[in-house]
């Protein structure tokens, strides 16, 4: 069964990020209404402090997503809603956990366990955006910088990724450059992303797909994308996003279901 929906809204130009907060944060997002229905696969794991127009705020971790999922809007609607990108490999320094344990979950701020984690969780309750942005920049300023691991991971991550000007590497050409074994990068992108360097890749590629459909033909989005060709694209699309592209883009959906509670640490997520 399927039906006519809109997709996941397209956020609001990101917000800059502070100097201090590049070492750990790689995007900040606004996003605005409640009515979307698709969330598209993301490698990202993201803090979001979302709040209500009865002002109730909510501040969550919401780990990777590795395919679509089409739900129907909540009876609360959301007056503004901040998401931080974390950048690659700082999930367990800020977070305590690994990127991995959070794949597709969304679990509150405050049960992470470090100190950093309750403190941004308890800010996020009082604090406007601007605030909040100042506060984490003063409150990550005191903690240690990414190591060669990380700094490793996000050179990884930035090979495997999607430019304007190139279409990245296979993973085994981008080991090779980087003097790792596949079997080394592997564990570093389950550590600091959650995925496995194929998966990353592949997510990325529909997410380019996603970002220029609008102006591109098929034929040449899937060459600039890095598919074989538009049947792989097809394909892949398909497998990630529940329908083909012309079904997404015509907006014939899978059929929405309720949003889920938050996942709680203790458990893993079903399915």
């Amino acid at each position: 069964m399927t039906t006519t929906a809109r997709a996941e809204p397209a956020p609001l130009p990101p917000l800059s990020v502070p100097d201090a907060l590049r070492p750990w944060i790689a995007q900040i997002a606004t996003v605005t209404g409640g009515e979307s229905v698709a969330h598209t696969p993301d490698t990202a794991t993201k803090l979001v402090v979302r709040v209500g127009e009865d002002g109730r705020r909510d501040a969550l971790v919401v780990g990777p997503r590795t395919r679509a999922s089409y739900h129907r809007a909540g009876a609360e609607r959301l007056a503004s809603c901040v998401q931080l990108h974390l950048a690659p490999g700082t999930a367990r320094p800020l977070l305590g956990v690994a990127a991995a344990d959070l794949v597709g979950r969304v679990v509150p701020l405050r049960e992470l366990p470090t100190r950093t984690a309750r403190q941004l969780s308890y800010a996020a309750a009082v604090l406007e955006t601007d605030e909040l942005i100042d506060r984490l920049a003063h409150t990550l300023a005191r903690l240690p910088l990414p190591d060669s691991r990380g700094r490793l991971l996000r050179a990884a991550v930035d090979a495997l990724s999607i430019r304007a000007d190139r279409i990245p590497g296979q993973v085994k050409d981008v080991a090779r450059e980087l003097a790792v074994s596949e079997r080394q990068l592997r564990n570093l992108f389950a550590e600091g992303v959650g995925l496995s360097p194929k998966h990353y890749a592949r997510i990325d590629r529909v997410r380019a797909v996603l970002a220029q459909a609008p102006t591109a033909k098929w034929a040449d989005l899937a060459a600039t994308t890095g598919y074989y060709d538009q049947a792989h694209m097809t394909s892949d699309f398909r497998t990630l996003m529940g329908v083909p592209p012309r079904s997404f883009f015509t907006g014939r959906l899978p059929e929405a279901r309720p949003c889920q509670a938050f996942d709680r640490l203790s458990t893993r997520p079903a399915g």
